[in-house]
């Protein structure tokens, strides 16, 4: 027992080393911005959930860019089959109001409208549309089944190291989406560059989105500039829902993110308003995944159905 404590010991100081070193001369959302939503959002984890957990600090702040990691073109397939995952452009999607909950039923409506318009109907390809609340739903679920599976193995007085394991890297991967979610120009079509009618005159330039979550996070944000907007979790009666509802709000923040950008309020130092409005962008990020992982606690607690015994067998 004292050997395992000691080993993990040994692998918290190495992640501990490794978030250390991406902070130095690593200025993006993707390492910066990533590490720090992960990072607080495990400082403020209450009492009331496992100990291991509460003590995974360093795993889960390393975990926070970890999707990032699998763009690499050196591997295409992961490359290419997860990259609608980091964003959804909302406003592709304003006559589809609820969202569908299953990411099937989405590819069909989605198919569905493809097929009914004559105007760029390939606007409306799941790949062009993004898939980011369905694939960190999923995520949500695999941490909801692992947080049910260690209180099985808990309960049976079984060894739970390897469940707790699976637990940080759900938790850790969980935080990358939900972070995309947090920046604005996840959320839209406009996210690197204004489209459309452009009265206000705002950048046309495709350097918007690394301006803002690349040199400007990397220059001026710590965790310290947001720890204190994150407020104990809460449970969220409806996940989906709220997460739809979070990308919604942060949707409705595209044009401030321009109108600080006209005004210089990224560049170098950048402005206080633009200070104000980074960190409690980085604040709602932490929150919302705080209040999943807390949800996913407690949830996991509400046994399984029981499955129909006069259910037939399934056949092919």
């Amino acid at each position: 027992m004292k050997i395992a404590r000691f080993r993990r010991g040994l692998v918290s100081l190495a992640l501990i080393a490794l978030v250390l070193l991406q902070s130095v001369g690593a200025g993006a959302w993707g390492n910066e911005g990533h590490t720090l939503i992960n990072r607080v959002a495990a400082e403020k984890i209450p009492a009331s959930m496992p100990r291991f957990f509460r003590r995974a600090g360093a795993e889960i702040a390393y975990l926070g860019p970890e999707p990032d990691r699998w763009r690499s073109p050196t591997e295409f397939a992961l490359k290419n089959a997860q990259e609608p995952d980091h964003f959804i452009d909302l406003e592709r999607v304003d006559w589809l109001d609820p969202l569908p909950r299953g990411r099937y039923e989405f590819y069909r409506k989605l198919y569905e409208k493809r097929a009914a318009t004559t105007d760029h109907p390939d606007d409306y390809l799941p790949e062009h549309v993004g898939l980011q609340p369905y694939i960190t739903m999923e995520v949500y679920g695999r941490l909801k089944a692992a947080f049910r599976e260690y209180r099985k193995l808990k309960a049976d007085h079984q060894p739970t190291a390897p469940v707790e394991q699976a637990i940080i890297f759900y938790a850790g991967w969980l935080g990358h989406y939900v972070a995309d979610g947090a920046q604005p120009l996840h959320t839209t079509i406009k996210y690197n560059g204004w489209v459309g009618p452009n009265p206000n005159g705002y950048t046309t330039l495709h350097d918007i989105h690394a301006q803002f979550e690349t040199a400007y996070v990397g220059a001026n944000i710590a965790a310290k500039s947001f720890s204190r907007l994150v407020h104990a979790p809460e449970k969220l009666d409806d996940p989906f829902a709220s997460y739809v509802a979070y990308l919604r709000q942060s949707n409705g923040l595209v044009e401030k993110v321009y109108a600080l950008e006209k005004a210089g309020g990224f560049r170098d130092k950048g402005s206080p308003e633009a200070f104000e409005f980074t960190a409690r962008r980085l604040a709602a990020g932490s929150q919302m995944l705080l209040d999943l992982w807390y949800t996913a606690w407690l949830e996991s607690a509400v046994a399984l159905p029981s499955p129909e015994r006069s259910a037939p067998p399934l056949t092919k």
